[in-house]
């Protein structure tokens, strides 16, 4: 459990809750049971162009528990959180002077930004398909630092949301899954470039991926 002081609070329950947001790509938003619900737009065969990214538009310190409830209703596809998102001289990602991004994934991980990102419910390629993991990457560059295994069922088989939360304090990053943790990394700050401090966060997802997400939460460590 978290001993923070809670900063942000998100039931995503309807569009007003995500006014604001900003998405990258093109995407179905849509609140049929009173839960963010995710698609692709386009086609998944366009590839890269049918995922996107929607930003919450708040920056958050560096010390933070970020908390999201997650049910995936369709596969195949994956789910990934950006969060210590910043351009690559300390800008907000949203500055004029960035690359537009458009939801392809090389524009995030060798682009104008610096981000950490976790990629959980990994069901798109073969391999992911037979051993799930979640993986933590840290960016510039594409950098596995840190895997564990992915405790959630698939889709045919969640009954219910799946409590998920992501803490990162200090040189630390804990992944977590109903409190179970799934990985831990700690940056050394040298092997891949300095330690990321605050930024923005990010819900990503590869098509024809659909999946809800609900009561986002942050809070201060």
């Amino acid at each position: 459990m978290q001993d923070g002081k809670l900063i942000y609070e998100n039931k995503l329950s309807c569009e007003k809750d995500v006014e604001g947001f900003v998405l990258e790509g093109s995407a179905n938003l849509s609140f049929p049971e009173g839960k963010l619900r995710m698609e692709n737009a386009l086609s998944a065969a366009e590839g890269q162009k049918a995922n996107y990214v929607l930003w919450c538009p708040e920056d958050f310190p560096s010390d933070v528990r970020i908390e999201w409830k997650f049910r995936p209703i369709k596969e195949p596809g994956l789910a990934i959180l950006f969060f210590a998102a910043k351009g690559r001289n300390g800008e907000d990602i949203f500055a004029d002077s960035l690359a537009e991004r458009t939801g392809e994934y090389v524009q995030y991980h060798h682009g104008d930004i610096d981000a950490f990102h976790v990629s959980y419910f990994r069901r798109k390629e073969p391999d992911e398909r037979a051993l799930h993991t979640c993986n933590l990457r840290k960016s510039y560059g594409f950098h596995l630092v840190s895997q564990g295994g992915d405790p959630i069922p698939d889709a045919d088989e969640c009954r219910d949301m799946y409590r998920i939360a992501l803490e990162k304090k200090g040189n630390l990053v804990r992944f977590l899954v109903e409190e179970v943790e799934v990985f831990s990394y700690v940056d050394d700050g040298e092997t891949y470039g300095p330690c990321l401090a605050g930024g923005k966060i990010g819900f990503r997802q590869l098509a024809p991926m659909i999946a809800e997400y609900a009561d986002l939460k942050v809070y201060a460590l």
